[in-house]
């Protein structure tokens, strides 16, 4: 076995008995500590980071053309760094010059391979987290969790049902059928395992290692070469971490090249010319349903997506009114409302909601989701650790057209420095037109529904018909709390009930929960079940008669 493997197997098991079990487990802690991370790493990251501003960011022995990379962070900051820029077709040929060997390459090197970069990359978090702040919008401390430790855990999550699924049957066998009393049939097989093809992995803006992780990862612990596509505000995590890999396979004496990082720039951008070669055989995606949609109407190779939908909140009842528009506030501001999972529509019975407050009125709730809101928001670093900042100027747009769709119950504004927008909140009538697809960013809609199983059957038809991966419901009624988890999971959304305190409808835990479900429009696949790993590579047997 190799030295990577054999040094990390022990992670490696207890990655693939959580996975079964679904409890709580992860190697890679989430606080950003110096008493975990060592004691200089924040000022170690940081300067690490400074000092790839302004530079040309080396990948040694990568395929380079040209020189591109004009990212700037939502925080102000021009990051001036660039990157080593090939052709599609130039990425594709040095791809399937390292297929052969990585091919070839004993399930064990190559798993040992992506734990050891998933260790090593680990240890650079406060890099990697200061990385994604400045391409992404996040506040440091989300930007350290979900660029890091969360990102690596769904990483090895994919590395670990790989090896599972790679390893579940026998590689060698002796076949003996009788024969009556003529001697016995006896056969010797073997199997190996063939990887697809070349995988192609499209990063998104918002979050580009964790949206990427499981994929790439998963295609290459199954022997395929990965052609890494980040969004073009977002590449230095994923160069990073392409860095990190090719550091390791070489280590492993396997190709360098099959990780591989596609730069372009707006107005030159090569995804379509890779996803549409012959050569490209499986595809990661995050991002829209209108290029989900062109994928799959032009590229030939599998598809795993996850695209836009419409994440809903149904009020009916509450014991804890308080902690229920507390917990609300706090999942409508994260990140700006700038997360796949973050809610959008919450319906409420026109009529109010019984809480352990007396009866609250629609208007009362919705005065008491914008209240908690402002207070969550009352002290500006808390805010700007919160918010964090807007990604793209085309979702401050958004918010500034969306105004005008309904009576607003809390407005949207700044918070200081950078691209910066706090929640809009918006009342409109059951079906209106406005709150039918995704408006992505810090934008909620408060729908007045008939009553609560009216805003149930409204919440899991809009996932079934537009998609959606989370749904959440707060209720006292255990009758209609049943209605309501078979109606979503009819829906193919994961449904969340009666959240309050320190876990948010947006959070996603590795090794527990499968995100997105692959059963509604807002993705096709499920991060990370078995079809996510297994469909990367197929089986081929080789048999002869045994020796006697």
């Amino acid at each position: 076995m190799s030295e990577f493997f054999d040094r990390h197997r022990p992670m490696l098991d207890a990655a693939v008995e959580a996975l079964r079990a679904r409890e709580f487990w992860t190697p890679f802690p989430e606080v950003p500590s110096g008493k975990i991370y060592g004691e200089t790493a924040k000022e170690d990251g940081a300067a690490a980071f400074a000092a790839l501003c302004g530079q040309p960011f080396s990948i040694p022995g990568h395929p380079e053309e040209s020189r591109l990379g004009r990212e700037e962070s939502p925080f102000g900051l021009q990051l001036g760094i660039t990157y080593p820029a090939a052709s599609a077709p130039a990425l594709i040929a040095a791809s399937q010059g390292a297929a052969d060997a990585l091919a070839a390459a004993r399930i064990e090197d190559r798993v040992g391979v992506c734990l050891e970069a998933l260790v090593r990359l680990n240890r650079i978090s406060f890099l990697i987290g200061n990385a994604t702040m400045h391409t992404t919008g996040q506040a440091f401390a989300m930007a350290f969790q979900a660029g890091g430790p969360h990102a690596q855990d769904r990483g090895l999550e994919a590395v670990a049902l790989a090896y599972a699924e790679m390893t579940r049957f026998a590689g060698t066998a002796r076949w003996e059928k009788p024969q009556g009393k003529a001697q016995p049939i006896v056969l010797e097989k073997h199997w190996s395992v063939i990887p697809v093809g070349i995988s192609l992995a499209i990063g998104c803006n918002t979050f580009p290692t964790w949206n990427s992780y499981s994929g790439l990862f998963a295609s290459l612990a199954a022997g395929n070469p990965v052609i890494v596509k980040p969004h073009p505000a977002a590449i230095l995590p994923l160069a990073l971490t392409v860095r990190v890999l090719r550091e390791v396979l070489a280590e492993a004496g396997l190709p360098a090249n099959a990780v591989l990082l596609a730069v372009d720039q707006p107005g030159a951008e090569i995804t379509k010319t890779l996803a549409t070669d012959p050569a490209i055989r499986l595809i990661d995606y995050t991002g829209s349903g209108a290029f989900g949609d062109w994928l799959r109407s032009n590229a030939m190779a599998l598809l795993f997506s996850e695209e836009a939908g419409v994440n809903t909140v149904t009020l009916a009842a509450t014991d804890d009114f308080d902690g229920m528009c507390a917990n609300l506030a706090f999942s409508l501001a994260l990140y700006s409302g700038q997360m796949c999972t973050a809610p959008q529509n919450i319906y409420i019975p026109k009529g109010g909601i019984p809480t352990d407050q007396g009866h609250k009125t629609f208007d009362q709730v919705a005065q008491a989701l914008a209240g908690a809101i402002d207070a969550l928001l009352s002290d500006p670093a808390r805010a700007a650790g919160i918010c964090g900042a807007i990604a793209n100027p085309a979702t401050l747009e958004r918010v500034a057209a969306a105004r005008a769709s309904g009576r607003i119950i809390r407005d949207s504004a700044p918070l200081g420095e950078g691209r910066t927008a706090t929640p809009l909140l918006l009342a409109l009538n059951d079906g209106d037109a406005a709150c039918q697809q995704e408006c992505f960013g810090p934008i909620a809609y408060l729908i007045a529904v008939e009553d609560a199983d009216t805003g149930i059957a409204r919440a899991s038809d809009l996932a079934r018909q537009k998609g959606a991966i989370t749904a959440a419901l707060y209720d006292t009624d255990e009758a209609r709390i049943s209605r309501a988890v078979a109606a979503f999971a009819r829906a193919g959304v994961n449904l969340s009930i009666n959240l309050t305190g320190n876990i948010f409808v947006n959070q996603s835990a590795a090794f527990s929960d499968f995100h997105v479900t692959g059963a509604n429009p807002a993705g096709n696949a499920s991060m990370t079940d078995t079809a996510f790993v297994a469909s990367r590579f197929r089986r081929a047997m080789w048999r002869r008669p045994a020796a006697a």
